[in-house]
């Protein structure tokens, strides 16, 4: 990620290059508008669902995927990133809508895309720079379990035939690309599938039994609740959930890709341009949505995609499997789908990660963070709290890991009328407890310096932490010097101290 650098006008003009080599290059056009075919199709089974979780139409979260992945292919910050409507979101919604209605939908996400574009105007997106490396592992490896599992259903527990087609579907997915690397192999196994199962008259189960397939577009959302504060009262919380949902699953997406591709993204750009896809996708669809990682990964792994041109093509034939292709849509065997999910899921886990020499190797309290940010999000389904929860606890072991590295040099002068204390490490609100214990209050002569050259002054609780060892001092009549202090420390103190109560 570089938004240090306010990814402006060099980013953006090394974007449209890329996008205007994909254009003249016959080969990289076809790899972009093959891997989007890929996508599209790798999203609606996973969108249909998710629509049944938020308790809307099947076909509302269909179109809002083709508006939301649009608009963040134009606007978006981070190139061949998927954005659609997305379960994190729709475990958000669900709730609501099952107690008040799906007309409340509309004013939420409007309210949450409001919320999405202040966070990316105002640079707050610069926070994820705060996400520990174990959260985002844990983030990974949990998702790559949530992939897998969703898919289990439409293979385990199926007739014999399901199996063999799954089996054919990971001969392809893994050992095609081996021989033909022009065109993605998922999309090989879609076809041919889909062709044995139409040709030879074989009945599984496929898209059409997930959700009406029906052709043809929706018309504009309408406003159906009066905009007054009773209204506000019942969406502001889910509002609030759904913005900051969709904020930390893109950003965290965005970093994936920017590690997959060794690309720079703009956060601020993604947070704004998501907030914008949200409203227009709740005017014309009805529901929110975010980042895809698992169709991510299809576009940028297995597909090989690397611009934006990739997003586009997957929206396109998005729109012309939900309008004019609906029929041929609803015949794709959902155990193809699986197949493909499930080695996505597969690649997706960071594996290193779980080899035992890493653990072995690695401080507890990382794998502690890794192993609680992937139980949270598997236990709840919901990646936002489980990383929410790994980045809390990786605070609050980082603060303490560091409160207690503060030591302090005592010297006592030749004459020994004066001792002087050199501290060093930083000094906040945990670490300046501690700061207490290191001062001999009842035996140190009557003039005591306090050293701060290799230490620095983070916040109020470090002044008040200076006064009460100065007051400790005068109970037994010594005089306290402050030294060292540098320019930021020192007005720090000079401001505060002896004005904290």
């Amino acid at each position: 990620m570089n938004d240090s650098h306010n990814p402006s006008a060099v980013d953006e003009l090394d974007q449209a290059m890329r996008v205007s080599q994909v254009l003249k290059s016959p080969k990289l056009l076809t790899r972009e508008c093959l891997a989007g075919v890929v996508t599209a199709l790798a999203l609606i089974p996973e969108v249909i669902s998710f629509s049944v979780i938020a308790g809307v139409d099947p076909k509302v979260s269909l179109i809002a995927s083709i508006v939301l992945c649009l608009t963040l292919s134009i606007l978006g910050g981070r190139p061949a990133m998927v954005s659609a409507a997305a379960g994190s979101v729709a475990l958000v919604i669900g709730p609501m809508v099952h107690a008040h209605g799906v007309e409340y939908i509309l004013p939420t996400v409007i309210l949450g895309g409001m919320v999405q574009i202040l966070f990316g105007l105002s640079g707050l997106s610069r926070m994820m720079r705060y996400i520990p490396r174990s959260v985002m592992i844990g983030f990974v490896n949990a998702l790559g379990i949530l992939i897998f599992f969703a898919q289990v259903p439409h293979v385990w527990g199926q007739s014999n035939l399901v199996w063999v087609m799954f089996a054919v579907t990971l001969l392809i997915v893994l050992l095609l690309p081996r021989i033909l690397k022009t065109v993605p192999s998922p999309l090989i196994a879609i076809i041919v599938v889909t062709a044995v199962a139409l040709l030879m008259g074989y009945r599984m189960p496929n898209v059409g039994d997930e959700g009406p397939m029906s052709a043809g577009l929706p018309g504009f959302t309408h406003l159906l609740v009066p905009l007054n504060w009773q209204t506000l009262q019942i969406i502001w919380p889910t509002a609030l959930s759904v913005a900051f949902v969709g904020l930390m699953e893109s950003l965290l997406t965005a970093k994936l890709v920017d590690d997959l591709t060794d690309t720079p993204s703009s956060k601020r750009r993604e947070s704004w341009g998501l907030g914008v896809g949200n409203i227009l996708a709740g005017f014309y669809g009805g529901i929110a949505g975010c980042a895809m990682i698992g169709q991510t990964i299809v576009n940028v792994e297995l597909g090989k995609a690397r611009s934006r041109v990739s997003t586009v093509a997957a929206a396109v034939v998005l729109l012309l499997l939900v309008t004019t292709l609906s029929k041929l849509l609803a015949q794709i065997p959902m155990v193809v789908l699986a197949g493909i999910m499930m080695v996505v899921a597969v690649k997706t886990v960071n594996w290193h990660s779980l080899q035992p020499a890493t653990l072995k190797r690695m401080p507890w309290s990382e794998t502690l963070i890794m192993v609680l940010t992937v139980a949270i999000t598997v236990w709840t389904s919901n990646l936002a709290l489980g990383v929410l929860a790994g980045a809390v606890v990786a605070m609050i072991l980082f603060a303490r890991r560091i409160a207690h590295v503060i030591h302090a040099e005592r010297a006592v002068s030749e004459g020994g009328d004066s001792v002087r204390y050199t501290v060093h490490g930083p000094l906040f609100f945990a670490s300046s407890n501690d700061l207490f214990e290191h001062f001999d209050y009842a035996h140190d002569p009557k003039r005591v310096i306090i050293d701060l050259t290799h230490a620095q002054i983070w916040d109020a609780s470090t002044v008040a932490a200076l006064d009460g060892i100065e007051y400790r001092y005068l109970r037994y009549g010594a005089q306290v010097t402050i030294e060292g202090l540098d320019g930021r420390s020192s007005d720090f103190h000079s401001k505060l101290s002896g004005n904290l109560g």
